[in-house]
């Protein structure tokens, strides 16, 4: 009997050694992966800080947007410097666009989308009394007679890709850079005083243009977010035909295409966007 109780004193002290050496060695292990040694003439290893700035998220994967952007712009010489030298100048125009679009988020953050455009522009010349005599002596003239009216209206169809990029962990305020591909039909009407007659001359224009419009966005009520787009350009290809007033064709073509990147002034459009989310993706909202 001492002899079975000395043994089994022996075997409990063992396997009770065994697993303290476990324990020790996987204590040990797990103290090396987080421990930084450092070797004479080794790099240290830093680790990164991960700030989780692309956790941040301005719009929900499945959320739809729709909205409408628009702008408006007016040309006139009223309170030009140009007046200083031409009086009775009749000089003006304008133009509208309005564009709305729907769009769909297929990850957070990016979303693709379709828009549609209407362009209307008008201006117009008269006349104008040009007096150069405070710089050279003997210039002057006068434009009576002559008149110019143009007259134009556009529609257009885009496809659109557009990335967010949020500025604050709430998603209340981000830039996005929007790639465009826009197809464009447009009618416009010239006239002009020829021989003391009115004459006109139709010209229908065709557009494809590739182009990129940055912008910022912030949200102004839960779902409803202020968005200001700059159109800065990118490739555009043209082809025009000329008829006269009767819509005969006067055999006049023209066909261009350039590639430009510049801020353009028409291009600047301000919008109201309203973005659609489930009650899921609305509760995640308020838990951030």
């Amino acid at each position: 009997m001492k002899k079975i109780f000395t043994i089994l004193m022996a075997v409990l002290m063992v396997s009770t050694v065994q697993n303290v050496a476990a324990q020790s060695i996987l204590l040990g292990l797990h103290r090396d992966t987080t421990k930084v040694t450092r070797k004479p003439g080794a790099l240290i290893q830093v680790n990164r800080v991960d700030r989780e700035i692309d956790k941040n998220v301005f719009a929900y994967q499945g959320e739809w947007m729709c909205g409408v952007t628009a702008s408006y712009g007016t040309l006139s010489t009223d309170n030009s410097e140009i007046a200083l030298v031409v009086d009775n100048l009749g000089l003006g125009g304008s133009i509208v666009s309005v564009k709305p679009y729907l769009g769909y988020f297929y990850r957070n953050n990016l979303a693709v989308g379709v828009r549609f455009g209407y362009t209307h522009t008008a201006g117009h010349f008269d006349n104008a009394h040009i007096d150069l005599g405070n710089f050279i002596n003997g210039i002057e003239f006068s434009t009576d007679g002559i008149g110019l009216d143009y007259l134009s209206n556009a529609y257009s169809f885009a496809l659109f890709h557009r990335a967010y990029v949020p500025l604050d962990r709430r998603g209340r305020f981000g830039v996005f850079g929007e790639l465009e591909l826009e197809g464009q039909y447009g009618r416009s009407n010239f006239g002009f005083m020829y021989n003391n007659e009115w004459n006109n001359s139709i010209s229908d224009t065709y557009k494809v243009r590739f182009n990129f419009n940055p912008g910022v966005a912030a949200y102004i009520f839960p779902n409803v977010c202020a968005t200001v787009s700059f159109g800065l350009g990118g490739l555009q290809y043209n082809h025009i035909k000329q008829f006269d007033a009767q819509m005969n064709p006067t055999g006049g073509t023209r066909n261009y295409s350039k590639l430009a990147f510049r801020l353009n002034i028409a291009e600047i459009n301000i919008g109201v966007t309203v973005h659609l989310w489930s009650k899921k993706n609305e509760q995640k909202l308020r838990l951030q």
